[in-house]
């Protein structure tokens, strides 16, 4: 510890080195980063005729071991410590004839202007530039001005550093500013074998003649898993690239230390664009007991599955980690704008990164299974890809589920892990008179899904639990042969109002859709069509309730909320805020006849929020049930205007199956797993 200067700014004291060399004696001092793995990148850029000046060299064995491997033979190392340079003449003597040492000053060198091809630097920026006090950085500009003077054009200056932020900032900006080309590597292998956890970054400044006027910046990073630069456009992007591997092997080494209490996310990005390609979450389980064969395993998520529970939720990724009976799982999901060619291929892309993400006391040499549904990548197809001015980027997609089923989809890309609206595809089926398909004829694509819509499935168990609702609509029986007027606010792919305009025979439906777009997404792509009883008003929601307050009152059974919200600063992604304001909702209940039923789908995430919300629901509306959709955030609100309309438990469920009996029609297509009575089984009233 006495060898630890009392004061940063000791770093730059003569006296200071003297002692600390006299009190280390012989042995050489690497601040960070060993030859072999600096060796790679310095060969790039040193040349064996290339005249080199190494900065601050310590006693560290550095140019000897590029002199010895015949890097270079023309090297001049200065330190401002006697001592230390004594030590390296006393080691080197005749062994290196053409390597010498001097005293001096690198902020006030002897050497004549463009002396050098190459000047190196190991840590000496690092100990100068210790903060951003002003004296500190006139000291470092002084050092860029000696080092930019003896270099010549076309030369480089090689700085091994930490790159922290202030140091990185500092020297891009003052380099690219002389119309120098800024390069910065990260050193392979040097995050988790060194003494310290940040990795080892290395500053490649070529000097060109600076050109007046304003000439452009080229600024670079080159990740240690490859040669190609990366360009980046400022100062401020490349300090944040080399962040964020700092903060990735930081990352790697905390978890190869001790398990993670909370699951950790993070993206690995596609080397070309630089948007990310996979989506890692790192699952410990306490419930699994590590042996040699389970310590660790990665499983990828099949394309098009990244949201459903349990791969897209931490209760479900723990759950997952648990059955899949490893210590450590690391999830994968496959992002919709990359291309994969298969779980081979995507093994080897990630094998080499995901071992750094290795539990403590994984056995050396272990084999590290991958895993995944079925034993493949699943099958995702983006057959639409389009922007709103309202909803921004969107795809239509279609993914295979378990077995053979597809499944179409709606995803807004400003929040790409929730499915906005989903149906089932039918698989296709022979004319009359068509022959099948000989056993020797070429098979279909199992990428090529079927374009069909099945209308009698809905996805959403929100949708089920939304249509259950009816059940509690007034009348003796509330049978699907009743005349009941509808309003669904919010079309998305149109799923709901198309199930209830089918099953219910005499529902006049009208949907209110803010977004043209989407109208036009659910009639291209989701099988959605208007007719006399099916009605689409393209309006503000907010604008079309409070305009049939004012002009057309009681005239609804039904009103349904399946409405998002574009704000997600919110912790309320349904409906937006203003759906569920006092006033608004008073609006709701003046177009509802006095026994029918207000329907919202409710997300929120705040706890506080979401008792808000409730407490004025209950305000305007006297009697409140509440369906909380397992496993997700969903929870379906059924309001009424009266409290004469309360109806106990048992009576929902005879009422339902009721419903469902007559809505299963002989000949009519229905999913048996869709059952109205479980869908109200958990509903509580508030």
């Amino acid at each position: 510890m006495e060898l630890l200067p009392r004061r940063p700014a000791e770093f730059g004291s003569a006296r200071y080195w003297d002692r600390f060399f006299r009190q280390r004696g012989q042995r050489p001092f690497e601040w960070y980063g060993a030859f072999p793995e600096l060796c790679p990148v310095l060969h790039k850029y040193v040349r064996p005729r290339d005249k080199v000046l190494v900065v601050g060299c310590g006693n560290s064995e550095l140019s000897e071991q590029m002199y010895d491997v015949g890097m270079c033979e023309d090297v001049v190392n200065i330190d401002i410590s006697d001592a230390a340079i004594r030590q390296m003449q006393e080691r080197s003597g005749s062994k290196r004839p053409k390597m010498s040492y001097m005293v001096m000053d690198m902020l006030q060198m002897d050497f004549p202007d463009a002396h050098f091809q190459v000047v190196l630097d190991k840590g000496t920026l690092d100990a100068i530039l210790t903060d951003e006090e002003e004296a500190t950085l006139a000291k470092a500009d002084k050092m860029f001005a000696e080092i930019s003077r003896v270099l010549q054009v076309g030369g480089r200056y090689l700085c091994v550093s930490l790159a922290q932020a202030h140091v990185l900032q500092k020297t891009v900006e003052y380099f690219s500013q002389e119309g120098w080309v800024v390069r910065v590597h990260q050193v392979a292998g040097s995050g988790d074998k060194q003494q310290f956890a940040l990795p080892v970054f290395v500053y490649v400044m070529t000097k060109f003649r600076k050109i007046p006027g304003s000439a452009p910046q080229i600024l670079e990073i080159c990740p240690e898993e490859q040669d190609k630069p990366m360009r980046v456009e400022s100062a401020e992007r490349l300090v944040a690239a080399v962040k964020d591997r700092q903060h990735y092997a930081l990352l790697c080494s905390q978890l190869s230390k001790t398990p993670c209490r909370e699951q950790v996310s993070l993206d690995l990005c596609d080397k070309e664009s630089g948007r990310p390609r996979y989506t890692l979450h790192v699952v410990d389980s306490a419930l699994v007991k590590p042996s040699r064969d389970n310590h660790f395993a990665i499983f990828i998520i099949p394309q098009g599955r990244e949201t459903e529970w349990l791969f897209g939720t931490e209760d479900g990724r723990r759950q997952l980690a648990a059955s899949a009976g490893f210590g450590r799982l690391v999830t994968v999901a496959l992002h919709r704008e990359q291309h994969y060619e298969g779980m081979a291929s995507i093994q080897a892309e990630l094998s080499g990164k995901v071992m750094e993400l290795a539990p403590p006391g994984l056995p050396a040499r272990q084999q590290v299974p991958f895993l995944s549904v079925g034993g493949d990548i699943g099958v995702r197809t983006v057959q639409h890809r389009d922007a709103s001015p309202m909803s921004g980027e969107y795809v239509v997609e279609d993914v295979k589920g378990d077995g053979t089923c597809y499944f179409r989809r709606l995803v807004f890309l400003c929040n790409r892990n929730v499915v906005q609206s989903e149906a089932r595809l039918l698989a296709p089926t022979p004319l009359p008179g068509q022959k099948k398909r000989r056993k020797d004829k070429k098979k279909p694509s199992p990428a090529e899904p079927p374009a069909a819509i099945d209308k009698s499935y809905l996805c959403c168990e929100h949708h089920k639990a939304m249509v259950a609702g009816l059940c509690l609509l007034g009348g003796p029986d509330p049978l699907p042969g009743a005349l009941l007027a509808v309003l669904v606010v919010g079309l998305g792919g149109g799923s709901l109002p198309l199930f209830i305009h089918d099953y219910f025979s005499q529902a006049r439906v009208a949907v209110v859709e803010i977004d043209p777009s989407m109208l036009e997404v659910a009639t291209r792509w989701f099988g959605f069509s208007q007719g006399d009883r099916m009605q689409v008003h393209v309006s503000d929601g907010l604008d079309y309730v409070a305009k049939l307050a004012a002009e057309a009152p009681a005239q609804y059974d039904a009103v349904m909320f399946d409405v998002d919200s574009k704000d997600l600063t919110v912790g309320m992604s349904c409906p937006p805020p203003a759906f569920v304001e006092k006033p608004f909702l008073q609006k709701v209940k003046t177009i509802l006849k006095p026994e029918g039923v207000f329907v919202l789908n409710l997300v929120c995430r705040d706890a506080r929020l979401k008792e808000s919300v409730l407490a004025t629901l209950r305000e305007v509306f006297p009697l409140l049930y509440a369906r909380r959709i397992e496993e997700e955030v969903n929870e379906i609100l059924f309001c009424q205007p009266s409290p004469e309309g309360r109806r106990d438990p048992a009576e929902l469920e005879a009422r339902a199956r009721a419903l469902e009996g007559a809505l299963r029609q002989p000949g009519r297509p229905w999913d048996s797993s869709y059952v109205l009575a479980d869908m109200l089984q958990a509903v509580k009233i508030l």
